[in-house]
C-alpha cells in the first residue's frame, strides 16, 4: 500500500491538485481556496474512571468561508495534529 493511500491528508492533498489541473485554476486561485481563514484549537479535561484528571486537546481548521459555514468538526484523535501544508506544493 502506498504511503498516500494510508495517510487521508495526502490523498485529499492529490485529489486537490488533480481537480484544480483539471478546472485549470490559476495558482492564485489555488492558494485562496488552500488558504486557512481560521484555525481553533481548544484544550479541555476529562476527568478518568480511577479519579484522575487528564486533558485533550482538539482542532478545528476552516477554509474560505465566503460561501458561508463551514462543514466539519473539532478533530480529537490522538495523532492529529495542527499542520500547515501548501497543496500546491505537494
Amino acid at each position: 500500500m502506498t504511503q498516500d493511500r494510508k495517510n487521508p491528508y495526502l490523498t485529499a492533498l492529490k485529489q486537490y491538485n488533480q481537480v484544480a489541473e483539471y478546472l485549470g485554476l490559476e495558482e492564485n486561485m489555488r492558494r485562496r481556496i488552500a488558504a486557512v481563514d481560521r484555525e481553533l484549537t481548544v484544550n479541555f479535561p476529562v476527568k478518568l474512571d480511577d479519579g484522575s484528571l487528564q486533558m485533550f486537546m482538539g482542532y478545528r481548521v476552516q477554509h474560505d468561508r465566503s460561501r458561508g459555514p463551514c462543514k466539519g468538526g473539532i478533530r480529537y484523535h490522538p495523532e492529529v495534529t495542527l499542520t500547515r501544508f501548501a497543496p500546491w506544493q505537494c
